[in-house]
């Protein structure tokens, strides 16, 4: 394997950990936005809040290692995709700041209207982000990112293979947000919140397996080439998505939700790798624009690679021990602090009510105060390498 094709593996790897991950939180906002009136839908609210908080924003890391290796080691296509795909691009990026005000006003507002209109921004924000980024995706699979592009080009990313991706993201969103918090109300013991996001589940499943055999279908008349290699090399991929989906929605229907957030996860990067192989070694379709011709000098590639080596063993361990503590129910968001439930010397007791129920405020002991400031430290060393990667 070429330095190129590492580099572009790598790539690859951080657009599918974003999708897995980050994507599950703009699902999320789906399932605030569909979860009914104040007091029909405080209870699923409460349940997508203590599952997003701990974690909405570390996802993110990925998407900034997505755009910073892209750009040092394919400098022509980036320019040519932040060229051609600008306006689609910057609403998605206005999505996620959005995302995030809306997101976090909404617990500071004391009035009832705010809370509403923080929490409208919230979910609407969390469905605009994916589809503009859909869209994207579908203006480079059917080529319509030329590879000299010198001005926006709103053709480029509104055509019916462009605004199905779009459609599609926001469904698999969507889906593995449902999934996800299947397994969330299982941990808890909560029956009705199981049921709840399985119906959901099982109806974004089916949803978005029409909307990928949609796009697939319209895929052949607007690039036949990449839908060759889809049904071809890339078909086991393709296959093995189909089958993911179909094994989620089995399971839940017989009642057996463990292990089905991983199934979920491996069928979406199944299909993100699929597109990979269909679409390899070229960056652009349409134009000459490869992984080879395109990419930055050699030194600069491996270096890309060594720092990404660096990333797994520093990043790695800090996400492992995040989502670990947040498995376990220790992690707690309370009027921007970070409350450990169960540690030693704490004061404090895990949760015995409803999901997104607060323990009673204590005093939190040494232990409680370390575990914190040494969360805050993983946190902060995630943004410093983050910054760094983007000099």
């Amino acid at each position: 394997m070429t330095a190129a094709a590492a580099v572009g593996a790598i790539l690859l790897a951080s657009v599918t950990l974003y999708a897995v991950l980050g994507g599950a939180d703009f699902g999320g906002g789906l399932w605030d936005l569909l979860a009914g009136g104040d007091q029909r839908g405080r209870a699923p609210r409460q349940l997508i809040d203590g599952s997003i908080t701990p974690v909405w924003e570390a996802n993110h890391v990925w998407l900034v290692f997505d755009l910073v290796i892209f750009w040092t080691a394919f400098p022509h296509a980036f320019a040519a995709v932040m060229t051609a795909a600008a306006l689609p691009l910057w609403l998605a990026v206005g999505g996620i700041v959005l995302r995030g005000a809306g997101f976090a006003f909404r617990k500071e507002a004391r009035q009832l209207g705010l809370q509403r209109a923080f929490g409208a921004t919230f979910a609407i924000s969390s469905l605009l982000t994916p589809f503009f980024m859909g869209t994207v995706i579908g203006a480079i699979a059917t080529g319509q990112i030329p590879a000299g592009a010198s001005h926006a080009s709103l053709p480029a990313w509104t055509s019916p293979t462009s605004l199905l991706t779009g459609v599609m993201f926001v469904g698999a969103c969507g889906y593995l947000a449902a999934v996800y918090l299947v397994g969330e109300a299982a941990r808890s013991g909560d029956h009705r919140l199981q049921a709840y996001f399985t119906r959901r589940t099982q109806a974004a499943g089916v949803v978005t397996g029409v909307l990928s055999l949609a796009t697939l279908a319209e895929l052949h008349s607007s690039n036949a080439a990449l839908f060759s290699r889809l049904t071809g090399r890339a078909l086991p991929l393709v296959i093995v998505a189909g089958l993911c989906g179909l094994a989620v929605l089995a399971l839940l229907t017989v009642g057996r939700p463990r292990g089905v957030r991983v199934i979920a996860a491996l069928g979406v990067a199944a299909v993100i790798w699929g597109w990979g192989v269909a679409q390899y070694p070229v960056l652009l379709p349409g134009t000459a624009v490869t992984l080879t011709n395109a990419g930055a000098p050699h030194p600069t590639l491996v270096a890309i690679i060594w720092l990404f080596v660096a990333a797994v063993v520093i990043v790695g361990p800090a996400f492992a021990l995040l989502f670990t503590l947040q498995g376990r129910s220790l992690l707690h968001a309370e009027e921007e602090e970070i409350a450990l439930a169960g540690v030693p010397g704490s004061g404090m007791q895990p949760p015995a009510g409803p999901p997104g129920h607060q323990p009673a405020s204590g005093s939190p002991g040494s232990g409680s105060r370390a575990a914190a400031l040494g969360l805050v430290a993983v946190g902060a060393l995630v943004r410093a390498l983050a910054r760094r990667r983007g000099r």
